[in-house]
């Protein structure tokens, strides 16, 4: 079994800040502007007020990784444990039927409906979405960006030590305190017992699968093909494509069966000798390409006015595509294979 990277010759504390201060701001970004819910002047009260909570989470869960030498597979369980705790006990959007009927999403109500889960209340459309939403945009993107401006070296060392994750803990637990006890946040809806034991469970369970020993073994990597890394983006982004169109049950059972496909078949082709940093930055990017691409499209959730709106919707393409050819340039720039060890 792998150990974790030896800490000792880690750079100074300066460097080591600079790609968590980014994540931290990353984050929040990714999930709540990345796909066109704020206009221009949200981006900055967004950043700030989500911080910590998308933030400070997105460092714990790759911190976790990291120091425990796993890959991929960790960050990804405890991407959705983290979506499902969000949803389900911090905001409690996941039970909520009302929780956005003051905004201008309030007509996806009845659609969220179509696919009740009885006895527990929920839509698992509307979880599908929230909880696929903080594993792709949310965790998983942001760290893609940031650890593919880092070089070979550091992208997959742990940044911070124990003070230093207590401190992003605490900032953590502050923001989401701060969610579950604001009317913004929370809406002052509490759910059942039986749904809260419920997420609890649900976000033991992935804690659980994200910990076990199998992700932080070493598989030795096959002679396989591997497809050029704009064809992994791609079927990333087809496959959200194909996930909206059909409403209730249908369209939950053709959500769950083309996640489940993707997730086979990139666990599959990073197996390859071949499969690198770029193939990462490409699954990994997509979903915010996607949703930057989609942001002319839809309405943020308070009313704006249309140049408001537009100017939100121009920035995220600006930042989205300096974040995609910078990270590409910088990966090229460092070496023409970088490979992803753990992955």
């Amino acid at each position: 079994m792998p150990t974790a990277p030896d800490l000792a010759d880690r750079p100074p504390l300066r460097r080591r800040l600079v790609p968590v201060v980014a994540l931290l701001l990353l984050a929040p970004w990714a999930a709540e502007c990345s796909w066109g819910g704020f206009a221009l002047d949200g981006f900055l009260p967004v950043v700030i007020f989500l911080g910590p909570m998308y933030g400070g989470a997105a460092i714990l869960i790759r911190e976790t990784a990291r120091h425990l030498g796993a890959g991929w597979p960790t960050i990804v369980l405890l991407a959705a444990a983290f979506g499902v705790l969000q949803a389900g006990l911090v905001d409690q959007s996941l039970f909520n039927p009302g929780y956005l009927d003051d905004t201008q999403y309030a007509d996806t109500r009845a659609a969220a409906e179509a696919s009740l889960v009885p006895g527990l209340g929920f839509s698992l459309r509307q979880a599908f979405d929230y909880v696929g939403n903080h594993i792709l945009l949310t965790i998983c993107a942001p760290i893609v960006f940031v650890e593919s401006f880092l070089g070979a070296k550091r992208r997959l060392r742990p940044w911070l030590g124990r003070q230093g994750l207590a401190v992003v803990a605490v900032l953590y637990l502050l923001g989401s305190l701060l969610i579950f006890t604001t009317p913004e946040g929370r809406k002052n809806f509490l759910a059942s017992p039986l749904q809260l034991a419920f997420a609890t469970a649900v976000v033991l369970t992935l804690v659980a699968a994200a910990l076990l020993p199998r992700w932080r073994r070493t598989h030795p990597r096959r002679v396989r093909r591997v497809p050029h890394p704009i064809w992994v983006g791609l079927l990333v982004v087809l496959a959200r494509l194909f996930t909206d169109p059909t409403p209730g049950w249908p369209g939950v059972a053709v959500a769950l069966a083309l996640a489940a496909t993707v997730g086979a078949v990139l666990a599959y082709l990073s197996g390859g000798a071949r499969w690198g940093q770029r193939h990462v930055l490409a699954a990994g990017s997509a979903s915010v390409v996607s949703a930057a691409a989609f942001a002319y499209l839809v309405p943020p959730y308070s009313p704006a006015s249309p140049a408001a709106a537009l100017a939100g919707d121009v920035a995220v393409t600006v930042i989205t595509v300096a974040l995609v050819v910078g990270a590409w340039w910088r990966l090229r720039r460092a070496s023409p294979a970088v490979h992803v060890a753990a992955s």
